[in-house]
């Protein structure tokens, strides 16, 4: 069994090694089991990494966006196995784009729709397109994006998913797993059976009622100034901050907010969202969304040709369920269990919940590369060695 001095160790060794700083809160019924934080959030300044420190979220905000459209579901706002285009009729007659074996590419209509369920599973066939477009798939996302901004200037997630339907698409829907831009269109979807902006409906739905005062996808008050600076590693181990170039979207005059990116939080914050999911929907007696769908989002459903295009090292005894990867065989190199659930951010924010146990952990710092394998499959050994 590891100990609170164990995980203590571990983070301070982050901070003197792998990243200029990092925190960690570990939680079970309700109960803080770990919290600590070490090294700098701001290099150049020597401000230190503490509970009021924001992180930027990344793909972490994809767990809390796929929640909130869960909370949609239950309340019959959609199937899963809806045709998208009932809510986006743009996507009615999406084509697939293939290589032709003669040095060119075709399209031909897709063998059926992309359903509500493929955007989920990130099987839609929509990635997040490479800036070089090498496939005419990112060719054409990239086109799409570039002519919104020559029409629209700042476009919001609603322009950028109805342009998105013009795209041809990789591959049929729900053949393989590609991450990308499936939970930009499961946000889209909150939008207009809710009839509110992302920011408004995870409000009202969940940051009000769990009291995440620091989570959001704009700078508000102090928050500019509490944000962790973000520092890219170069090949000598030193840290060079990027100059707050990836926090156009936090600006107050900012309109894009995404599904699968773009919100900020603390530890203390997201920590209490995984305690709502680690505990059946509810947090200090308030229900967020119901047991047996939390149940629903953390049930593998990728089949065993689209477990091959997910598997990897880092996601050795993964598959993925409504957004977030889950534990289907922990392999002999995993202490957590089957249904463990969670997500990780780009920048190298991760989070662990077990409901079984009533269990999460959450581990935040900011840099790139994220060197993710390193650092988070230590935080999940250390932390599931605390459970009571």
């Amino acid at each position: 069994m590891s100990t609170v001095k164990d995980l203590d160790a571990l983070l301070a060794q982050f901070a003197d090694e792998t990243v200029p700083g990092c925190g960690c809160i570990v939680m079970q019924n309700g109960k803080v089991l770990y919290e600590g934080y070490k090294g700098l959030a701001d290099i150049e300044k020597g401000r230190k990494v503490d509970e009021n420190t924001l992180f930027r979220l990344y793909s972490m905000t994809k767990v809390i966006v796929c929640t909130a459209a869960l909370i949609q579901f239950e309340r019959g706002k959609f199937l899963l196995d809806d045709p998208y285009y009932y809510y986006f009729p743009e996507y009615k007659d999406t084509q697939v784009v293939e290589w032709n074996g003669n040095g060119g590419y075709t399209t031909r209509p897709a063998a059926r729709p992309i359903r509500v369920r493929d955007c989920f599973n990130m099987c839609c066939g929509l990635p997040y397109p490479s800036p070089k477009g090498e496939h005419p798939t990112d060719a054409a996302m990239n086109a799409v994006r570039a002519k919104l901004r020559e029409e629209k200037g700042l476009y919001t997630l609603q322009d950028d998913v109805r342009a998105m339907g013009s795209v041809p698409i990789r591959f049929d829907p729900g053949k393989r797993w590609l991450y990308g831009f499936g939970h930009e269109m499961v946000a889209a979807l909150i939008e207009v059976t809710s009839g509110m902006t992302m920011g408004e409906f995870l409000k009202k739905e969940i940051f009000e009622p769990l009291g995440m005062k620091n989570t959001g996808y704009r700078f508000s008050g102090d928050q500019a100034d509490r944000m962790i600076t973000l520092y890219n590693i170069q090949e000598d181990g030193s840290y060079v901050s990027d100059g707050g170039a990836r926090d156009r979207n936090h600006q107050p005059d900012a309109v894009y907010e995404g599904g699968g990116a773009g919100l900020f939080s603390n530890l203390k914050d997201y920590a209490i969202f995984t305690q709502m999911l680690a505990n059946g929907g509810v947090w200090k007696g308030k229900r967020i969304i119901g047991k047996k769908t939390i149940d629903l989002m953390r049930r593998n459903m990728l089949n065993d040709d689209q477990m091959q295009d997910f598997t990897n090292t880092y996601l050795d005894g993964y598959g993925y369920g409504l957004g977030v990867r889950t534990t289907v065989n922990p392999a002999g190199c995993s202490n957590t269990v089957p249904g463990e659930f969670g997500w990780t951010g780009a920048a190298g924010t991760w989070t662990s919940i077990d409901p079984d146990d009533g269990f999460s952990a959450v581990y935040m710092h900011n840099t790139f590369p994220n060197n993710e394998e390193y650092h988070h499959l230590r935080v999940r050994a250390v932390a599931y060695g605390l459970i009571e």
